[in-house]
């Protein structure tokens, strides 16, 4: 037990898990740390740490910020132990609006393009999921699946909701930089997400130069060139190399994005962001 997932999440987003839920199947997984990273919220944190010391699991505290760059929506992980300000926890909240804001203008979208679907019955997906769950692009998702639209959570994304959809949209965002700054702020530790997702190296400099301190080069959307690529990017300018699995639970009986364990680094990794985090 000397790997880490460094990027997962819990209910308390658009997970499928619990966070008590979530450290139990990483113990399973024979994981010996976990990064729980919910999108724009730290909610789940507290209750996957004391799970984690239930199970002898070493739970990381993170969240994963969205951001808009260029037209594209770019993902900016922080690693922060310790506790959450009342300014940077605000913030966090704004953006969980925003997202809320991205929803509807998606399913208005998908509305305008003859198909059914309403914001109630996503709604009502997550109730039945998690009441507490932010509402993501899954939990649409779930709902073309349901109604037939499309056969899975992969064609959704393919067809409608990812990058390129028919109904992809996303209203106005912070940048990576201010997340970086906000993230460091908190004196936490900025990791750019999934870079080879975005297909902008250059943005990937750019950040790298505004503050970025690791890039997540080991990802289930990642090819080995790219994990090499992004490896390489690191070592030259002294980054961590961070990795993790994404993972969201299954939805129709299929890991999104990939199953909880399978990338991961070794648990000095997750020594290295700590001892950043207390140079400050």
């Amino acid at each position: 037990m000397n790997r880490a997932d460094l990027h997962t999440h819990t209910t308390a987003s658009d997970g499928q898990y619990s966070p008590e839920e979530l450290v139990r199947a990483a113990r399973e997984a024979g994981l010996a740390a976990v990064a729980v990273t919910d999108h724009d919220t730290v909610a789940g944190v507290e209750r996957a740490m004391k799970a984690g010391a239930k199970w002898g699991v070493d739970v990381i505290p993170g969240v994963e910020i969205s951001t808009l760059a260029e037209g594209k929506e770019i993902h900016v992980l922080g690693y922060f132990p310790g506790e959450i300000g009342r300014d940077f926890a605000e913030k966090l909240r704004s953006l969980r609006e925003v997202r809320l804001k991205r929803n509807e203008m998606m399913v208005n979208k998908l509305r305008e393009l003859g198909i059914p679907i309403t914001m109630e019955e996503v709604l009502a997906k997550k109730r039945e999921q998690a009441p507490e769950a932010n509402v993501g692009r899954p939990h649409i998702a779930e709902v073309l699946v349901d109604k037939g639209i499309v056969s899975s959570i992969d064609e959704a994304f393919k067809r409608f909701l990812g990058k390129g959809g028919a109904a992809y949209c996303t209203p106005r965002r912070i940048s990576p930089i201010e997340a970086i700054r906000w993230i460091s702020e908190a004196g936490g530790v900025p990791v750019l997400a999934h870079p080879g997702i975005y297909g902008d190296d250059e943005l990937v400099e750019s950040l790298i130069r505004n503050g970025l301190a690791g890039l997540e080069a080991y990802h289930p959307d990642h090819d080995p060139e790219a994990e090499r690529r992004y490896e390489a990017l690191a070592e030259k300018h002294r980054l961590i190399v961070t990795g993790g699995s994404d993972f969201h639970g299954e939805r129709h009986g299929i890991p999104y994005h990939g199953p909880l364990g399978s990338r991961t680094v070794e648990r000095d990794r997750v020594e290295a962001l700590l001892a950043l985090k207390r140079r400050g």
